[in-house]
C-alpha cells in the first residue's frame, strides 16, 4: 500500500483543465528541511518523508501509486495586461490528500522542469527561491494568516542558470487548492461556459459547499470569495506585508497567500512602499492592495457573469452588487485590526487617529514591527524610552503618545484585555528581508544554519524568546534589502 493515500479530484475534470506532465528527473536530491508538524497534520508519516524513498517523491524522481502528476492550465492579468495563457510552468501537481480532519490539499513541487505551460522557461527553481518561499510561507502560518504551507525543500544537486548559475532546489508545496481568478479568467475568454460551469462547481464543492443552497449557488460563491480576500488583505496590511505580485493568476479563490515571489515585509515604513523589481509604477505598494484586490475581484465577476443569469445585463448587475461591498468589507477589517494593534477602541476613538498615526510613521521613517512591539510593552505597563528611540524629533513622538494615552483610556479590565489584543496583533519576529538575504546567501555555499535558525524563531512569532532576540532587530544601514526578485 501506497504510504500516501491520493484522491485527486482535479485530474477527474476534463482534460484541457491542464497537462499531464511527469516531473525531471534530478542527480543528486538531499533533504534540506522537512516540515515534520505539517505532515502529522496532513497524516502523512514524516519518518517516511524523510527517508530516501520519500526524498526521491519530493524531488520528483519517483512517483507513487496514486499520483496523476499534472500542470493546471489558466490564464491571468499581470501588471493590467490580460495574457490568455499562463499555467503551471514550473510547478507539478502531484495529487491531493485527505487529511485527518477531512480537508483536501494539493501537493505540489515547485521546481521540477518544463510543462507545457513553461513558455521557453527551465522549469526549474534556484535555491535562493525555494527557501524565501519556505521562509515567508511558513512564517504566515504562524501570524494566523491564510496561507500555502511549506512541507520540504530538496536540493537537487544541479545548477540552474538564471543571472548566474545557481544550485538548484524543488520546494513542495501544500495548499487548499490551486484555483486561481485567472483559471475561471482562462475558460471565460474561451467561451467555454461548459468548462467555467465545471470550475465552478468544483471550487464550491472543495472550499464554499454551503454556497451550493443557495438560490443562486455562483452568485454566493463570488460573494464567499470576496469576504475571504477582504479579509486576507487587511491581515497583510496588519502586518506590513507587502505580496509584489497580485495579479490575477496570483489570487486564489480559497483565501490563500499564494506565490512568495518578490514578496517583502516592510522595516521602515512608508504606504507607498514597494519591494518588488517588476513593479516598477507602484501597482501593488503597500496601500495599494486593496485596490488591487478589489481590481482581481472585479475580473472574476466577470469571468462569472455567463453562470450568474442568461440575460448578459441582469449577470452584469447581480455580479456588480457583491464587488461593490469590498471597499467596505475591507476597510472593517482593515480599522478594526489596527485598533487591536494599538490598543485603541474603535467606537470611541479619534476617526483621524489611525490616519495620523500610520502619516507619522511614514514621516519619522519608524520601523513598523518594533513601533507595535514597543507600544504594546508600553500599554502593559512599561516604559516609553525604547518605543521614543525610533523616533527623529522627540517633540512628534510626545505630541502623539499623549494623544494615544488620551485614546486608550478606560477601565482597568478594559486595558488589560487591550493589552492581550495588542499581544496577539502584533508579533515580536518577522522574516525580515535582511535575514531572509543571508539565509539565501549561506544557502549557496551550502550551509543551511541561518535558514533552520530562522524558521525556528518564526513558528512562535509573538512569544518573547530571548534566544531570538537578534532576529528582532531592524537592519543596519548597510543591511537594508530595497529589491526582492522573482525566482523565474
Amino acid at each position: 500500500m501506497s504510504p500516501i493515500v491520493f484522491d485527486n479530484s482535479y485530474a477527474r475534470l476534463p482534460e484541457h483543465f491542464y497537462a499531464h506532465v511527469h516531473p525531471a528527473k534530478v542527480p543528486a536530491a538531499e533533504l534540506i528541511r522537512l516540515n515534520g508538524a505539517l505532515a502529522e497534520e496532513l497524516g502523512v508519516d514524516a519518518v517516511w518523508l524523510g527517508s530516501s524513498d520519500g526524498v526521491a517523491l519530493l524531488s520528483g524522481n519517483e512517483l507513487l501509486q496514486g499520483t496523476e502528476p499534472i500542470a493546471q492550465a489558466y490564464g491571468g492579468h499581470q501588471f493590467g495586461g490580460w495574457v490568455p495563457q499562463l499555467g503551471d510552468g514550473r510547478a507539478i501537481l502531484l495529487g491531493e490528500i485527505i487529511a485527518p480532519d477531512g480537508a483536501r490539499y494539493d501537493l505540489q513541487l515547485k521546481g521540477s522542469g518544463r510543462t507545457p505551460y513553461s513558455r521557453g522557461g527551465d522549469g526549474k527553481a534556484a535555491i535562493g527561491p525555494v527557501l524565501r518561499e519556505y521562509i515567508l510561507s511558513e512564517a504566515m502560518a504562524a501570524l494566523g494568516v491564510p496561507t500555502t504551507r511549506a512541507l520540504a525543500a530538496v536540493s537537487t544537486g544541479e545548477l540552474v542558470q538564471r543571472e548566474t548559475a545557481l544550485p538548484g532546489a524543488i520546494f513542495t508545496r501544500v495548499a487548499r487548492s490551486h484555483i486561481r481568478v485567472g483559471t475561471f479568467q482562462y475558460f471565460c475568454a474561451r467561451n467555454d461556459v461548459a468548462a467555467l460551469r465545471q470550475l465552478a462547481d468544483h471550487a464550491v464543492a472543495r472550499h464554499f459547499p454551503e454556497a451550493s443552497a443557495a438560490d443562486n449557488p455562483y452568485l454566493a460563491f463570488l460573494e464567499s470569495v470576496i469576504a475571504a480576500q477582504a479579509t486576507l488583505i487587511a491581515q497583510w496590511m496588519h502586518l506590513g506585508f507587502i505580496h509584489g505580485v497580485m495579479n490575477t493568476d496570483n489570487m486564489t479563490v480559497s483565501g490563500e497567500t499564494i506565490d512568495y515571489g518578490p514578496c517583502a515585509f516592510m522595516d521602515a515604513f512608508h504606504s507607498e512602499k514597494v519591494f518588488s523589481s517588476i513593479d516598477r509604477y507602484g501597482r501593488y505598494a503597500w496601500s495599494n492592495q486593496p485596490v488591487a484586490g478589489h481590481w482581481n475581484l472585479m475580473r472574476l465577476a466577470e469571468a462569472l457573469s455567463p453562470l450568474l443569469a442568461d440575460d448578459t445585463e441582469e449577470a452584469k448587475s447581480l455580479a456588480e452588487t457583491p464587488v461593490a461591498t469590498f471597499p467596505e468589507l475591507f476597510n472593517e477589517h482593515f480599522t478594526q485590526g489596527f485598533h487591536a494593534k494599538l490598543g485603541t477602541d474603535p467606537s470611541a476613538v479619534d476617526e483621524a487617529f489611525l490616519t495620523d498615526t500610520l502619516a507619522m510613521l511614514a514621516e519619522e521613517k519608524v520601523d513598523f514591527t518594533l513601533f507595535f512591539r514597543h507600544l504594546t510593552k508600553v500599554a502593559a505597563g512599561g516604559t516609553s524610552e525604547n518605543l521614543a528611540r525610533l523616533f527623529d524629533h522627540e517633540e512628534v513622538f510626545d505630541a502623539w503618545l499623549v494623544r494615544w494615552r488620551e485614546q486608550s483610556r478606560g477601565t482597568e479590565d478594559a486595558a488589560a484585555a487591550r493589552v492581550r489584543g495588542m499581544q496577539s496583533a502584533n508579533p515580536i519576529r518577522i522574516p525580515r528581508n535582511h535575514r531572509v538575504e543571508e539565509c539565501i546567501q549561506q544557502a549557496h555555499d551550502g550551509d543551511y544554519t541561518a535558514f533552520h535558525r530562522l524558521v525556528d524563531a518564526l513558528q512562535e512569532p509573538y512569544a518573547d524568546l530571548p534566544e531570538f532576540a537578534d532576529l528582532e532587530r531592524a537592519p543596519k544601514p548597510g543591511e537594508v534589502v530595497c529589491r526582492t526578485f522573482c525566482g523565474t
